[in-house]
């Protein structure tokens, strides 16, 4: 077998796009699930009064094949050459399985279409995945279309990668403006939680810790608020082998703070709280749940591992903050791209919940009334197919980016390609950002040195390697867990 014949052979097996093709696979199959599963159960706050208590669960979530709804009200399947044609969406229809429970005891349960998702081209959920050579010929496309795009409104879409910085991991830098010698900063993320946190350290030695409201608070009381009381404790946490003579000077400044409540009390006035002593403790208690370092966990039983990291940050901290250890931002390890299913993941949590704010506004207006029959009444499914199509028909996402979705480049087919590999970074191009421009070692045989355009988008608008794969695997807990405890490691 010839070098050609091989290399034609894979390009037959493996899409040049694949990776964007099984994202959004990933998305349909576990991701909207996993949405479902993180809104949980939907609890009106007016009910008829007859009732003690009345709640709505959202079960499973599941996609058909594209369809077109006739002016008649028929439905037929529908190929991309027809959506093209007639300006119309390929979009199928999302059903989604509803139950209302009452008292405990479970009164109508029902599955109904709560939207319509556009569909990509040649992902499992198209009417032309599997198809042949001459089948695809038949249905009007061109076999060598690779796929990876949308249709809306008979537009050709696609849905740019994005680069960003890696979720849940600090990253210190030094700063030459305003009062603090090094930052670090760390986004906290799970789910829908993006919190960003930022670690300060002013020139009179203290560390500050700041996230949503809380506004430089200083991160020993911060720890001493979450249950590590002791300095011993907390100096031990930082570090057992060495010393460091910044932990001694902010151990003494929080000296005065010798119990979990003092701390509370501290922050409340920080943030001046101005409740009864029990409710603004509690209200400190539950914006630590909520919003400090949300991906290790929001329940109270959580603080305390909270304490911990905060720790072991201190630590990281001062060793790079001493130039003992350096983090280069531009790793290629330290970065992470979105594809398509990680960009319709965001939109479709932020429109799910508009959606389901809708239901109760209609629920709550109703049982006003007394009108109230049935949940099916008060779900308007126009709602969340409008809001996705307007999304991606404009390119306006959710976090406020622009530009996320295009219309393909068709001048050539590399073109089309091209347009297909984009990689965007979330920098502004009006900024120097030197070093994110530049070429970095890990970005051979991942990204291409010479696709990117000349001018104020040099370097932060790429272009993937034409052989690279994004892998999409999830490591679950337990397996983690087992690779761990290899290590020697004892985990609880």
């Amino acid at each position: 077998m010839t070098n050609l014949s091989i290399i034609k052979k894979y390009f037959n097996e493996h899409s040049l796009i694949q990776s964007n093709i099984e994202s959004f696979n990933n998305f349909v199959e576990k991701g909207m699930q996993e949405i479902i599963k993180e809104i949980g159960d939907v609890i009106p706050t007016i009910i008829p009064e007859d009732i003690q208590e009345f709640k709505i669960k959202l079960d499973e979530i599941s996609i058909g094949k594209p369809q077109i709804t006739e002016a008649d009200g028929s439905k037929r399947d529908i190929f991309p050459i027809e959506a093209r044609i007639r300006k119309i969406t390929y979009a199928a229809p999302l059903m989604l399985k509803i139950s209302a429970h009452i008292d405990g005891v479970q009164r109508e349960s029902f599955v109904t279409q709560v939207g319509k998702l556009p569909i990509m081209l040649k992902s499992k959920f198209c009417h032309l995945s599997g198809l042949k050579e001459d089948e695809l010929i038949s249905r009007g496309e061109d076999p060598e279309d690779p796929g990876g795009y949308f249709i809306l409104n008979g537009n050709e879409r696609v849905l740019i990668t994005v680069e960003d910085l890696v979720s849940n991991k600090m990253f210190v830098e030094k700063t030459n403006v305003g009062p603090s010698k090094y930052n670090g900063k760390i986004f906290s993320e799970v789910g829908a939680y993006r919190v960003p946190h930022l670690i300060e350290h002013m020139k009179d030695g203290i560390i500050y810790l700041s996230f949503t409201r809380f506004r430089r608070i200083p991160i020993i009381v911060v720890i001493k608020a979450l249950g590590l009381i002791k300095d011993k404790d907390i100096s031990e946490f930082i570090s057992t082998d060495r010393q460091f003579d910044e932990v001694i000077v902010n151990l003494y400044e929080s000296l005065s703070i010798n119990s979990e409540e003092d701390a509370l009390e501290y922050i409340a006035k920080k943030l001046n709280f101005n409740q009864p002593k029990d409710v603004r403790l509690s209200k400190v208690k539950e914006n630590f749940d909520k919003y400090l370092l949300p991906h290790l966990g929001t329940s109270p039983k959580d603080r305390i591992y909270k304490a911990y990291n905060l720790c072991k940050l201190i630590k990281r901290f001062l060793i790079i903050s001493k130039d003992e250890i350096k983090i280069d931002k531009d790793h290629y390890m330290n970065k992470r791209l979105k594809l398509s299913g990680d960009l319709l993941a965001d939109l479709f949590r932020v429109n799910l919940r508009a959606l389901i704010n809708d239901l109760l506004y209609n629920f709550q207006r109703l049982v006003k009334r007394g009108k109230f029959s049935s949940l099916k009444i008060v779900i308007r499914d126009k709602l969340l197919t409008s809001r996705i199509n307007s999304a991606m028909a404009t390119g306006s996402w959710v976090g406020g980016r622009k530009g996320v979705s295009q219309n393909i480049d068709r001048t050539n087919y590399l073109a089309s390609l091209s347009h297909l590999q984009r990689v965007v970074s979330l920098l502004s191009s009006t900024q120097e950002n030197f070093e994110a421009r530049g070429l970095h070692p890990t970005n051979f045989g991942r990204l291409c040195p010479i696709e990117t355009p000349e001018g104020t988008s040099i370097g932060l608008r790429k272009n993937l390697a034409l052989l690279a794969r994004i892998t999409q695997e999830k490591i679950p807990e337990d397996k983690l867990k087992k690779i761990f405890e290899g290590f020697g490691l004892k985990l609880k």
